[in-house]
């Protein structure tokens, strides 16, 4: 089985907001700013379905995911971000007649994201910033149940530390966003396991589809989100040895619809593989399930 944390499926939430609610992407993250003294909070609840299985073992697996996400400017140019998920997880194995679940508080992560170049003009601007931070071992990984030790794909956490980072691109203008990203997340081991590390690239556009003419009393807003998400993971190690049936390369592909105003953002989405490239009999992806609310304060 491709073993995932839920990390990666949140896929670093798209978290990062700017004072004043404009569209944001959805699964993965801007460059816009935090304003100095004040924060950002969202909630986000995703749904991952996984039950394509290439073996004879016919498994399901599901993952749930409620994240709050609380982010501090703590300088124009500086901003720190926290996000801490709830996780519940169900395998599945019709052809044993055995399921197995848990949940609990999942890995939780920190870092900061500071804008390392600014350039703007009339109602556009266009920003590149770097990040860098931690995922730390809050959730449980020793879980047991009538059958023994969990799975790691089961437990609600990883216990290891867990640094990443990468950089973002963003140019923004008033009728639409447009967001890059390259990301790495270097996984270590814990109670002699190692998921695989993992290498991401994602872009998204949001486009303003009402209203299509701005005026001076406007204070609400419908974006079209449309987004990729390109993951690589390694295999991952059990005492130190490579698990052939785990890591490979994603190709995701998501629609979604956001509704803006000065100080909150609605959205839903879908997220769903377009390219899947596994190694061994890894399980595949079925669709990802998203919906939060983003607010300033």
């Amino acid at each position: 089985m491709m073993l995932i944390k839920q990390t990666t499926i949140i896929c670093a939430l798209g978290i990062m907001f700017t004072v004043a609610a404009d569209a944001a992407p959805i699964s993965t993250n801007t460059a816009l700013p935090v304003a100095k003294g004040e924060y950002v909070f969202r909630e986000q609840i995703i749904f991952n379905q996984s039950g394509d299985d290439p073996s004879t073992l016919d498994r399901d697996h599901q993952v749930s995911v409620s994240a709050s996400v609380l982010g501090y400017g703590v300088m124009p140019d500086l901003a720190l971000f926290g996000v801490l998920p709830i996780v519940y997880k169900r395998l599945e194995l019709p052809t044993a007649g055995v399921t197995r679940q848990a949940g609990g508080v999942g890995d939780a992560r920190i870092f900061a994201r500071y804008t390392l170049f600014q350039q703007d003009a009339p109602g556009q601007t266009f920003r590149i910033a770097p990040f860098l931070g931690v995922e730390l071992p809050t959730g449980e990984n020793t879980k047991r149940d009538a059958l023994g030790r969990l799975p790691m794909s089961v437990q609600p956490g990883s216990g290891s530390w867990d640094p990443f980072g990468g950089v973002i691109l963003t140019y923004q203008t008033r009728d639409f966003e447009i967001d890059m990203l390259a990301s790495y997340q270097a996984n270590t081991e814990a109670s002699n396991f190692e998921f695989g590390d993992v290498a991401r690239l994602d872009g998204s556009l949001q486009y303003r589809l009402w209203p299509r003419e701005l005026s001076e009393d406007t204070s609400a807003f419908v974006y079209g989100v449309t987004e990729f998400n390109l993951i690589h993971q390694e295999k991952n190690q059990v005492l130190n040895v490579s698990n052939p049936n785990s890591g490979g390369t994603t190709v995701f592909g998501l629609i979604g619809l956001q509704y803006v105003n000065k100080r909150q953002i609605f959205e839903v989405a879908l997220q769903a593989p377009l390219v899947q490239d596994l190694n061994g009999t890894a399980l595949e992806r079925d669709y990802i399930l998203r919906g939060s609310v983003r607010v300033n304060f």
